[in-house]
């Protein structure tokens, strides 16, 4: 399992809108400006007198009235030992691949392309500069990268160009593995925005 911009967010506020309670309501109301984020989700919790609220920082609990955060923290069921809260955030952040918009995202193929990997990456990013050239050696997959551009404060022109790019793969590929200079047009429509969102909800 694989685990918010802003308009991911609000999509999550106004579907969860339509089922929240006035207890639901108070809690948001009182711990949003506390946390400085919006709270996705706000359920009942199967533990006694807990509240579960889903926000970009993963899962908080809190009482009914929102008078405390329980950030990061860990509830273990006693007679089995499991992570409970550890099972609640993969429930959350489960998703089927068929779902990924995947026309988002920069096709390569090696070798036959049998297999089918997804990564996400910053242009910026060192290790996933190392990961590039071990991907040459495969025979058999198709690999799809989402561009999140977050590391560094021209990751984002970086994106843009190699999206906007004539061949984005090969282009990709070369400032990756060689820092090949990167083409000047990064004006063109990109779904970089969305990436960052994707990213952030997974």
């Amino acid at each position: 399992m694989i685990r918010k911009s802003t308009l991911g967010l609000v999509l999550a506020l106004l579907a969860s809108a339509s089922w929240a309670g006035p207890v639901e309501d108070g809690i948001r109301k009182a711990i949003e400006p506390r946390m400085g984020i919006p709270a996705a989700k706000v359920v009942k919790s199967p533990f006694a007198g807990l509240y579960e609220v889903d926000t970009a920082r993963g899962l908080v609990y809190t009482d009914s009235t929102g008078s405390f955060l329980l950030f990061n923290g860990v509830i273990i069921d006693t007679k089995s030992g499991d992570n409970l809260s550890q099972r609640r955030e993969d429930q959350l952040g489960a998703f089927k691949f068929s779902d990924l918009p995947l026309q988002d995202a920069i096709k390569t193929v090696y070798g036959d392309g049998s297999r089918v990997l997804v990564t996400i990456e910053d242009p910026n990013c060192t290790y996933c500069k190392r990961l590039v050239p071990e991907l040459t050696k495969l025979s058999n997959v198709t690999v799809y990268t989402f561009l999140y551009p977050v590391l560094g404060p021209d990751s984002a022109t970086k994106a843009a160009a190699i999206w906007c790019a004539t061949d984005r793969a090969k282009t990709w590929h070369e400032w990756m593995s060689r820092g090949q200079e990167l083409p000047a047009k990064t004006d063109c429509a990109n779904p970089i925005d969305r990436n960052v969102a994707l990213a952030s909800k997974l």
